[in-house]
């Protein structure tokens, strides 16, 4: 970890639930000298490239990427498929889901957020029941959209996509179906095509174990026929021209070339893996890692054990704790950084990251800084969540 005033030795943990951390070989890659972007030898690389996260997102249709964080992708798929005054249809499952909804309220989407009744829908993922009983309230079809997420962030829980496909199916509604995968891409299954989705968001700096900077959109026959419709201002964003220069293997715009280096490192990384393979090592991490807060004696923010995120854990301090005193205590001592609660439940928990390059010895690593740091902030624990952990790994 860079520090302008000390060094500290080792290996700096990274987990937090993205940026995750960056293996040596995809650096490596990102390093290569820079080539010219319209030449032959870029133009091979954009085909391999848009054939290879195609294969990620289980798809055969168009997959945009473009030089952004995931904010920019959710930007990109809202101008190319909505117009101004457009009602979509968003369910609120955490922070993101409250930061995507922002975004399109400040686009002139007109946005209705629904979430369970209780008030604790940030413990649980989506309940597929009130989307259906809400298009099928929509007789004239005013609602252009259903905007989801998959893999909530700040919460650790992850949704059935397949369900709320089945909801809008089952209420026979046309709205267009659009997921934020940004956290859920290259570790959690992921079915595009399959699943009906009509633009699915992503980003590099999760699953894809690249830096923050390339964003993308997977998009579906209807999402492009929307397209054709949309009124929504859009130059750096459009679809229609980056897909005529993709035809080719190039962009209309000035590429993150060096970052496409990484990506198709990156890519061949997890298909060498293999994508079943991955999903189980994520898994298997998950396991572990929740056995060890079970055995430290403390809560998950997730409260829906069939929802459970493979990416990260949130985990919930006793009260009176503030999480991020135990964050800081982790990383000033430990060199460990783990995530922050965000929104209404920062101070509440933190998150500790489990994807991309990550291993059973990382992991272990992870814990061991969490559990002394626990430790040191004063908090009463039931076992060691470590030796939990091992007996799940073992």
């Amino acid at each position: 970890m860079l520090k302008l005033d000390s060094h500290a030795s080792g290996q700096h943990f990274l987990h937090i639930p993205g940026p995750s951390p960056v293996p040596p070989r995809v650096l490596r890659a990102i390093s290569y000298q820079t080539i010219d972007h319209r030449g032959p030898e870029f133009g091979q690389l954009g085909l391999k490239l848009i054939s290879g996260i195609q294969k990620i997102f289980k798809t055969t249709q168009p997959v945009i990427i473009f030089p952004s964080s995931g904010t920019g992708a959710w930007e990109g798929a809202m101008v190319n498929t909505l117009s101004s005054g457009d009602l979509v249809l968003m369910y609120e499952t955490g922070h993101f889901a409250t930061l995507w909804k922002k975004l399109a309220d400040r686009l002139g989407i007109k946005t209705e957020f629904i979430s369970r009744p209780s008030g604790d829908n940030w413990r649980y993922g989506i309940d597929p029941h009130l989307i259906e009983e809400r298009l099928l309230k929509d007789t004239n079809h005013q609602i252009k959209a259903v905007c989801v997420v998959h893999n909530e962030t700040s919460t650790g829980v992850t949704s059935d996509i397949q369900a709320v496909r089945h909801a809008i199916d089952n209420a026979k509604h046309p709205a267009l179906l659009i997921v934020d995968t940004i956290s859920g891409l290259a570790s959690i299954d992921y079915e595009h095509e399959k699943w009906g989705v009509d633009v699915s968001i992503s980003g590099s700096q999760k699953g894809l174990m690249m830096p923050p900077g390339l964003g993308f959109n997977a998009i579906s026959p209807k999402a492009l026929e929307a397209n054709k419709k949309s009124n929504l201002i859009k130059a750096f964003w459009a679809w229609d021209e980056i897909l005529e220069s993709n035809k080719n293997g190039y962009w209309p715009t000035t590429p993150s070339t060096n970052l496409m280096y990484g990506l198709h490192e990156a890519m061949e990384m997890i298909m060498t893996e293999g994508l079943d393979n991955v999903f189980k090592r994520h898994d298997r991490l998950a396991k572990a890692c929740r056995a060890a807060v079970a055995a430290w004696g403390l809560e998950l923010q997730c409260q829906d054990s069939s929802v459970y995120s493979p990416v990260l854990t949130g985990v919930v301090m006793p009260q009176g704790v503030n999480a991020d005193d135990v964050r800081k205590v982790a990383l000033e001592r430990y060199n460990l950084s783990l995530g922050t609660g965000l929104g209404k439940i920062k101070g509440h928990m933190f998150r500790i990251g489990h994807l991309g390059d990550c291993n059973e010895l990382a992991l272990l690593g992870a814990l061991s800084g969490t559990e002394m740091a626990l430790k040191a902030t004063g908090i009463k624990l039931t076992g060691s969540g470590v030796v939990a952990a091992q007996e799940i790994l073992q």
